[in-house]
């Protein structure tokens, strides 16, 4: 099967989420990807913006504060970066998209990493919001 898109994500950066996934168990941890943007092709992450989940069930759910969410955009476009998507963590989940995921997903194109713990495994999709569901993408790791 050919993946259509890709999310080229450094080593480094994802070593660094599974890390943070790992310690932030048993709740969900998030963030936001900054980089170069493809709504169709190839997205690179240069850069990630770790973020507070202050969702009120954290175990089952994140959510970025919309404040902390603007303050992140700010500093990524202040670098010159774009917003490439984002990332979040399913302790004891699979790495797709749950279907409180789908019902909140709200950036048309972008990228949502996944991390999931048990097993150990990422998968990265695209929110298409024209068919109103995620697209699996390959993840090219550098």
């Amino acid at each position: 099967m050919t993946l259509d898109s890709e999310l080229v994500v450094p080593t480094a950066i994802r070593d660094a989420i599974l890390e943070r996934a790992h310690n932030g168990r048993p709740e969900e941890i998030c963030g936001v990807f900054g980089g170069e943007y493809d709504p169709d092709g190839r997205s690179r992450v240069r850069s990630q913006y770790p973020a507070e989940n202050v969702a009120e069930t954290p175990r089952t759910r994140y959510r970025i504060d919309p404040e902390t969410q603007l303050e992140i955009f700010e500093r990524l476009e202040d670098r010159g970066e774009e917003i490439v998507g984002f990332y979040h963590s399913h302790p004891s989940g699979p790495p797709r998209p749950s279907e409180t995921d789908v019902a909140q997903a709200t950036w048309p194109d972008r990228s949502y990493l996944i991390v999931s713990l048990e097993p150990r495994e990422v998968g990265s999709w695209r929110w298409r919001a024209d068919d109103d569901r995620f697209e699996r993408e390959a993840i090219v790791l550098e």
